[in-house]
């Protein structure tokens, strides 16, 4: 029976930050929210520095990285950012373990469909090739198109991020036919990109029941949750929401284990 590898856990901290500075000054801090939540249970914490600084500012990634390199914590920073010169900059000086580079409009009210690494492939080629030299892992956050999925292989990216946006949204809004369609994609491209020598994530818009079904998804290995965590953190508190994704996750592994 083959290895099921298992499934890590990064939580977004951005809307805490949007929390703050919706009035402005110090709390609610997302660095303390990033250690309460990797106490419960996450793998990691992910961060996306927008080119407005409308949530994460420059100061919270200096004191993520420092504080999540602690030797009594030790767990990785996912810093979400635009391919820009300002941006890259910023990452070469933080250092920190990955880097997902993500499509941005200073309009959108947040990451509205995946990278075009097609379209932009010449641009991305050196952008990536620069953040691989510096040791710092690139994942690209890109639809599950083949053509998509097959140019991130192409431009030397360890990792995709498979947007999962449209196939919950249809889920929520109870559109069958296109929730299934958009499963459907999303599972044929984690097998394509895993055949391609791809490290898998997945990401944007999942709960507790959309996380428990792709989590039986073998190929894989790490989901990024912010929004839905940090709304359901009013009601129960950071800790238990990490627990209780956690268990979500826990159930749709073993489907996958059984399955295998």
């Amino acid at each position: 029976m083959p290895q099921i590898p298992p499934l890590r856990l990064g939580v977004n901290v951005d809307h805490v930050a949007t929390l703050r500075n919706a009035r402005g000054g110090a709390v609610p801090d997302p660095v303390r929210a990033a250690l309460l939540v990797i106490e419960a249970g996450a793998d990691g914490i992910t961060a996306h520095l927008r080119e407005d600084r409308r949530h994460i500012r420059d100061e919270d990634m200096a004191r993520l990285k420092r504080e999540l390199s602690r030797p009594d914590i030790a767990k990785p920073l996912n810093f979400e950012m635009a391919a820009t010169a300002e941006m890259i900059g910023i990452a070469l000086a933080t250092k920190p373990h990955a880097v997902c580079v993500v499509p941005e409009r200073r309009s959108e009210v947040t990451t509205e469909g995946g990278l075009d690494v097609v379209g932009q492939h010449l641009a991305l080629a050196p952008f990536i090739a620069r953040l691989n030299d510096a040791g710092i892992r690139v994942s690209l956050f890109i639809a599950a198109d083949p053509a998509q999925i097959e140019m991130a292989a192409r431009l030397k990216a360890p990792v995709i991020e498979i947007h999962t946006g449209a196939w919950c949204d249809a889920v929520i809004e109870g559109k069958r036919n296109k929730s299934e369609a958009e499963w459907t994609r999303i599972v044929e491209g984690a097998k394509l990109a895993q055949a391609a020598g791809l490290e898998v994530h997945a990401g944007h818009g999942l709960d507790y029941g959309t996380a428990e079904t792709i989590a039986a998804l073998p190929q894989i290995v790490e989901l990024n949750i912010g929004h839905f965590m940090m709304g359901e953190a009013i009601f129960v508190g950071l800790g238990q929401t990490v627990k209780t994704m956690r268990a979500a996750m826990d159930r749709g592994r073993a489907k996958a284990g059984a399955s295998a």
